[in-house]
C-alpha cells in the first residue's frame, strides 16, 4: 500500500497522465480474470519503446498491482508470465523507472517467482531480474541477501539457453570483489558455467565468458582452478585462446583476452607462456588500433597495461608489436576529423568520452615504461610523449593529472640524465611546484614520487640541484611545515635523503639551518616511518668516506643529533634501533 501511495499524486500530474494510461491501470482491477489478462497484454504492447507511457503507468500505480497479480496463487501462469514481461519492459526505461520498481520490492517478488515449475514464467522473471540487476542504480548486494538464491540460480542454469544467458549476465554484473567471487565459487560457479562456453548459442557463450572474467579478476583461487578445468576434453585456457582468434567477434576476443590476462596476473599462467606472448598480448594490441570503436580501444589499452605492468619482457614485446606506440599517440588526437565518423550519434558519444581514451593511453604508457630504460627511450620519447604528458598534468580533470604525473614518474625511474632533463624542461619548475601544492592527494604523492626519481644517482642529483636547488628546497620546506599526512611527509623526507646523497647537493642541506632543524624534529617524531626517513637523511650527510664529513658531523653533533641517536638506540622498534 505504501508503494502504491507513493506513486499516485494524480492531481499533480496535469497533462502528463493521459486518460488512456489510467484506463490501462483500471483494467488490472477488473473482476473478470480474462479481462485482466487482456489488460496486461494490451499494456505490454502499449509500453514497448514508449518511455513516457512507462513513466505514466508507474506514477498511476501499475507496479504494485502487477506485482500483486504476479504473486497471487489464484493468478493463471499465463497472467503471471505477462505481468513479469510488462515489469521487465518498464525496467528497460529510465533509471528512475528502475528505482520505482526497487522501491516496490520487485526483486524478492521475482526471486519468489523462480520457484515456479513453469519454465516460461521462470524465463520471464529472469529476464526482468537481468534488466534490473544490470542497471547502475541497483545494489548488487540484493542478489546475496537470501542465501538460498545463488544455489537455486545454479540449479536453474540447466533449464534452457535463456536461463543460462540471463543467469550468467546477472552473475557477471553482480560479482563485485572477492566476497562475491567466493560466494559464487563456493556454490560451484566454475563447474556449472564452464560447459556453457561450448553452447550452440553465441549469447550464452559470451555471457559465460564474461562470468569467468569477473570471477578470475585478482583471484588466485579461482584462476588456479580455471587452469585445470576440462570442457569436452579441452583445457579452459585453450578454449579461451580459440575465442580470441581474429575470426571471432571483437567482444569475444576482448573478453577472452581479459580472462587470460587475469589468470596470468593471478599467477595461474606464466608470463612467458605462449598463450600470453603469442595470443593474448597481440590480441590486446590489435584492440588499440584506430579501426576499433572507442570503447574497444579503451578496454584493450587498459587490459594490456594491466597484463604487462609487472613484467619487463612483456613490456619489451608489447613495445615492438604492431606499431603500438604510434597507435597510442593517436589516442590523444581523437577524433581527428569529423568526416571519419559518419554516424553523428557515435561522434557525439565519442567526443564526450574522448578523455577515457587519453586516460587508457596514460595507463599503458606508464606500464610500458615502468621497468626498462630502453623502452622508455624507444617510441615513448620519440613519439613526443613527454611533452604530451607534461601538458596533461595541467588538465582540470584530477584523474588526468594523476595519470599524467604517474606516467612521468615511471619514465623518470632509473632514467638517464637526458630523459630527466627533458622531463624537467617540458614540465617547468613552475608547474612542478603547482603540482606540489595540488589539492588532490594522489597528484601530490605522484609528484613527490617523480621528484624522488629525478633526484637519484649522484651526478643527476648534483646536476638538478645546481640548477633547481633553491626552488626544490623551498618546496620541501613548505611541505614539511604544512598540514600533510604521514605518507606525504615520509616521501618528502626521502627526497631530502636523496639530496643528502649528492656530492655537492648535500651542502644545500648543511647550509640551511631551517631544514636541519626540521630533520632533527622528525627524528623525535612519534611516527616510526618519519623517524626512519629523517635518520636516512642524517646517515647520508655523515658518511665517513666523503669529503667534508668531519665538519658535517661536528655541526650535527653541536645541534644535539648524537643525543637523539643515543635515545633512539634504546627504541623498542628494531628497525629504528638498528638504524
Amino acid at each position: 500500500l505504501a508503494c502504491f501511495l507513493t506513486f499516485t499524486p494524480i492531481s499533480s500530474l496535469g497533462k502528463e497522465v493521459t486518460a488512456s494510461s489510467r484506463h490501462y491501470v483500471d483494467r488490472l482491477f477488473d473482476p473478470d480474470p480474462q479481462k485482466v489478462l487482456q489488460g496486461v497484454i494490451d499494456m505490454k504492447n502499449a509500453v514497448i519503446g514508449n518511455n513516457k507511457q512507462k513513466a505514466n503507468l508507474i506514477v498511476l500505480g501499475a507496479v504494485p498491482r502487477l506485482l500483486y497479480l504476479l504473486q497471487q496463487e489464484t493468478s493463471s501462469t499465463e497472467l503471471k508470465t505477462e505481468c513479469a514481461v510488462v515489469l521487465g519492459s518498464l525496467a528497460m526505461g529510465t533509471e528512475n523507472n528502475v528505482k520505482s520498481l526497487l522501491d516496490c520490492h520487485i526483486i524478492p517478488a521475482l526471486l519468489q517467482g523462480l520457484l515456479s515449475p513453469d519454465l516460461k514464467f521462470i524465463e520471464a522473471c529472469l529476464r526482468c531480474l537481468r534488466t534490473i540487476f544490470t542497471s547502475p542504480v541497483t545494489p548488487e548486494e540484493l542478489l546475496y541477501t537470501d542465501a538460498t538464491v545463488i544455489p537455486h540460480l545454479m540449479a536453474l542454469l540447466s533449464r534452457s539457453r535463456y536461463t543460462q544467458e540471463y543467469i550468467c549476465q546477472i552473475f557477471s554484473h553482480c560479482c563485485k570483489g572477492p566476497d562475491h567471487q567466493t560466494i559464487l565459487f563456493n556454490h560451484g560457479a566454475v563447474q556449472n558455467i564452464a560447459h556453457l562456453l561450448t553452447s550452440a548459442s553465441y549469447k550464452v557463450r559470451m555471457q559465460a565468458l564474461k562470468c569467468f572474467s569477473v570471477l578470475a579478476f585478482e583471484n588466485p583461487q579461482v584462476s588456479m582452478t580455471l587452469v585445470n578445468v576440462l570442457v569436452d576434453g579441452e583445457l579452459l585456457p585453450q578454449i579461451f585462446v580459440k575465442m580470441l582468434q581474429r575470426d571471432k567477434p571483437i567482444e569475444m576476443q576482448l573478453t577472452s583476452a581479459k580472462c587470460l590476462t587475469y589468470m596470468c596476473r593471478a599467477g595461474a599462467i606464466r608470463t612467458d607462456d605462449n598463450c600470453i606472448v603469442l595470443k593474448t598480448l597481440p590480441c590486446l594490441v590489435r584492440m588499440c588500433s584506430k579501426e576499433r570503436l572507442l570503447e574497444e580501444r579503451v578496454e584493450g589499452a587498459e587490459t594490456l597495461a594491466y597484463l604487462i605492468e609487472p613484467d619487463v619482457e612483456l613490456q619489451r614485446i608489447a613495445s615492438i608489436t604492431d606499431h603500438l606506440i604510434a597507435m597510442l599517440a593517436d589516442y590523444f588526437k581523437y577524433p581527428s576529423s569529423v568526416s571519419a565518423i559518419t554516424d553523428i550519434k557515435r561522434l557525439d558519444h565519442d567526443l564526450k568520452h574522448a578523455h577515457e581514451l587519453r586516460q587508457a593511453a596514460f595507463k599503458l604508457y606508464a606500464s610500458l615504461g615502468a621497468n626498462d630504460e630502453d623502452i622508455r627511450k624507444k617510441p615513448i620519447l620519440e613519439s613526443g610523449a613527454v611533452e604530451l604528458l607534461c601538458g596533461l598534468t595541467q588538465s582540470e580533470n584530477p584523474a588526468l593529472r594523476v595519470n599524467g604525473i604517474w606516467a612521468l614518474m615511471n619514465m623518470a625511474f632509473q632514467a638517464e640524465q637526458k630523459i630527466k632533463a627533458d622531463i624537467l624542461r617540458s614540465l617547468s619548475t613552475e608547474q612542478l611546484f603547482r603540482l606540489l601544492s595540488d589539492s588532490d592527494l594522489n597528484v601530490l604523492m605522484k609528484t613527490l614520487g617523480l621528484l624522488r626519481n629525478l633526484l637519484s644517482t649522484r651526478p643527476h642529483i648534483d646536476k638538478i640541484m645546481s640548477t633547481h636547488g633553491k626552488q626544490i628546497m623551498q618546496a620541501v620546506t613548505l611541505i614539511l611545515e604544512g598540514e600533510h599526512n604521514i605518507e606525504v611527509k615520509e616521501q618528502t623526507l626521502c627526497i631530502l635523503a636523496n639530496i643528502a646523497d649528492g656530492t655537492t647537493a648535500k651542502e644545500l642541506i648543511m647550509t640551511n639551518d631551517d631544514i636541519l632543524q626540521k630533520i632533527k624534529y622528525y627524528m623525535g617524531h612519534s611516527h616510526v616511518k618519519l623517524q626512519l626517513a629523517a635518520m636516512f637523511c642524517i646517515s647520508n650527510l655523515i658518511w665517513n668516506e666523503e669529503e667534508g664529513s668531519q665538519e658535517r658531523q661536528d655541526k650535527l653533533r653541536d645541534m644535539g643529533i648524537v643525543d637523539i641517536l643515543h635515545k633512539l638506540s634504546q627504541s623498542p622498534d628494531s628497525n629504528l634501533c638498528d638504524k
